[in-house]
């Protein structure tokens, strides 16, 4: 019996291992569907839309689809619970009751394979309604693109129909606005219009006012011509008067020139006049008597003509113990100028022999005397630009220049040319030098303009063309910038070279053809002390001394020259002086010479003034022959 049951119990193991093996795989969870009852219709068919209502309308599909409630699977390897009998539960089977676990589990089995077919077809029907729903889908989503095309090309038609109502918008408001310039324009056009009508008949009016007028013209005409023609007749006879009275014009300005040239002749053509300085602050006040001015021959109301000085011998008063005598020296010049006279005062005295430089007749004007005495101050005036301390040589070209344009309406033009140089140690230095060319005082020699020419030039020496005071003025004060000065123990700042200014004039009458030229000299010498007082103490004493030998010589030469002419001597030393030689040709008999002596108020300097009082005398006692005008 147990043989038996042996193989019995092997095959049931057996079949328990199967099951197993069966049960064991790994399955998904099984979901039932519960089928469409009655109430419920199948997905209802999605509009055709576009955008994103195509996928609500999926979604919506979808959704509807409900699976049925889900039963729970049965874990494997358990058996099928067997039928309730009565509301209870079967017992477990018994481990020995195979046959009975083998009925459950094919049972089991046989439930599992129905709710497999159940599952298979509602999974066939979800794939059915799931490929309607994409076909749908795939329809909406192209008529989605085919409306979406069309609503861009709509948008796109609206939007260029705005752009052409905008433009057209736009050129309707322009056309507005230029038909309402145009009415305007018409309107002012209208207006214009009436005015013009008004003024052409206004114009017309006139047009017959102007002809009547015209034939009252007419007739006044012909009798203007009859007046015209016996005024051209008056005119013919005034112009043969003017002619005459032109005439008779230059022969009173030429018998001018005759009686001037004849007074300063009668004057003397070798004037001297004495000037003395003021005392200037800070200096000793000279005791009373040591100058005296004596009236003139017509009484004290003419002006002075002598000085006299007073001078003490304390050699003489040494000797005797009494008090020096006083010995006085009695002078008579020209002219006298006390310390009180002005510039204007001395320029209005030789205002008449500048004009004779225009008149074509040589003239010069020397400053002598010792440093310190007034020569700078009475030659060129005094720093400040003060119009009252002008000097002779501002004065002399400003009376020059009115003069010159007094005469241009007599049919005279003049020009002037104005040079400036010094004479240094015997060297020639023009004083209007700028730039590099100052200090080349060697390349400045005295020539002859030309070939047969008598009138001397300087070499390399600047000669400026002038027309007005502002030049004159640019050119004096370079060449105070320029001049020589050194100190010594009669002046700070003392001029140690004589300074020529000359002024060549030219004038012309081209209506007469006649021509005229003369060169007006204006010349401050230097200092004419003797050598003691005026050696400067120092390293320069040798220099100092140099330079006051070549002064004192070129004086004692000028005074040489003058002494010749006056008496008429065959030979005449310019040569021996390079300022007598530059200016030989306005010390000569053609020529008109004025001196300036000039002397200091101070008694300390008694010696110096006496011995410029004694060569003035001189000098004035000098006749030179008649002058005579350079004319061609």
């Amino acid at each position: 019996m147990e043989d038996a049951l042996e193989p019995e119990k092997k095959r049931t193991r057996g079949l328990g291992t199967t099951t197993k093996i069966a049960t064991s795989r790994p399955r998904a969870p099984v979901l039932t569907t519960v089928p469409p009852t009655q109430g419920q219709t199948a997905a209802p068919k999605v509009p055709k839309k576009t955008g994103p209502r195509c996928s609500t309308a999926v979604a919506t599909v979808l959704k509807n689809q409900k699976p049925g409630p889900a039963v729970p699977a049965q874990k494997p390897g358990t058996a099928a619970a067997p039928p309730m009998v009565g509301g209870k539960k079967p017992g477990k089977r018994p481990a020995w009751d195979l046959k009975g676990q083998l009925c459950d589990l094919n049972a089991e089995l046989k439930c599992c394979r129905e709710r497999t077919q159940m599952l298979a077809q509602e999974n066939q029907q979800l794939r059915d309604q799931l490929r309607e729903a994409q076909q749908q889908a795939t329809a909406l989503g192209a008529e989605r693109r085919v409306l979406e095309e069309e609503l861009v090309r709509v948008r796109t038609q609206a939007e260029q129909g705005q752009q052409e109502l905008g433009n057209l918008s736009a050129r309707v408001l322009e056309l507005e606005e230029r038909l309402g310039t145009q009415e305007g324009l018409v309107q002012e056009l209208q207006k214009e219009q009436l005015g013009l009508q008004e003024e052409r008949r206004g114009l017309a009016a006139r047009l017959e006012e102007q002809e009547r007028r015209l034939q009252g013209s007419e007739a006044a005409l012909l009798g203007s011509q009859a007046e015209v023609a016996s005024l051209q007749q008056k005119t013919a006879a005034q112009e043969a008067l003017l002619a005459e009275r032109d005439e008779r014009l230059h022969g009173l300005e030429m018998e001018r020139r005759r009686l001037h040239n004849q007074l300063q002749e009668l004057k003397g053509n070798i004037r001297v006049f004495c000037r003395v300085r003021p005392v200037l602050p800070g200096e000793s006040t000279p005791p009373p008597g040591f100058l005296l001015f004596p009236p003139g021959p017509g009484g004290p109301s003419d002006p002075p003509t002598r000085l006299s000085l007073s001078r003490s011998d304390e050699r003489r008063g040494t000797l005797s113990g009494a008090p020096a005598p006083t010995t006085r020296h009695d002078f008579s010049f020209d002219r006298v100028f006390p310390p009180g006279s002005g510039q204007d005062e001395v320029f209005e005295e030789i205002s008449m022999l500048v004009q004779s430089a225009l008149d074509g007749y040589p003239v010069c004007i020397f400053a002598y005397g010792q440093t310190g005495s007034g020569k700078t101050f009475t030659m060129e005036g005094g720093p400040g630009g003060d119009t009252q301390m002008e000097g002779l040589i501002p004065r002399a070209l400003r009376h020059l220049f009115s003069v010159a344009q007094e005469l241009s309406g007599q049919g005279w033009t003049y020009s002037f040319v104005a040079s400036y140089v010094e004479i240094y140690n015997e060297t020639v230095r023009d004083l209007l030098a700028t730039g590099t060319r100052k200090g080349q005082a060697g390349e400045c020699e005295i020539r002859r303009a030309g070939p047969g020419s008598e009138e001397l030039t300087v070499t390399n020496a600047r000669y400026v063309p002038v027309s007005c005071e502002k030049e004159v003025e640019a050119l004096l004060h370079l060449a105070h910038q320029n001049r020589a000065v050194a100190r010594t123990a009669q002046n700070e700042r003392s001029s140690r070279s004589h300074s020529v200014f000359q002024l060549q004039i030219s004038g012309e009458h081209t209506g007469r053809g006649l021509q005229c030229g003369a060169p007006l000299s204006l010349v401050d010498l230097a200092g004419s002390e003797r050598l003691d007082p005026g050696l400067a103490l120092g390293p320069g004493e040798r220099e100092r001394l140099r330079e006051t030998q070549a002064i004192n010589s070129s004086l004692s030469t000028l005074g040489l020259v003058i002494m010749a002419l006056s008496n008429k001597e065959s030979h005449v030393p310019y040569r021996n002086s390079k300022l007598t030689y530059l200016l030989q040709n306005s010390l000569g008999g053609s020529a008109k010479m004025l001196m300036f002596v000039n002397i200091s108020p101070l008694e300390e300097n008694v010696s110096e003034s006496l011995n410029s009082l004694r060569f003035a005398s001189k000098v004035n006692q000098c006749v030179i022959g008649t002058a005579q005008a350079n004319r061609k």
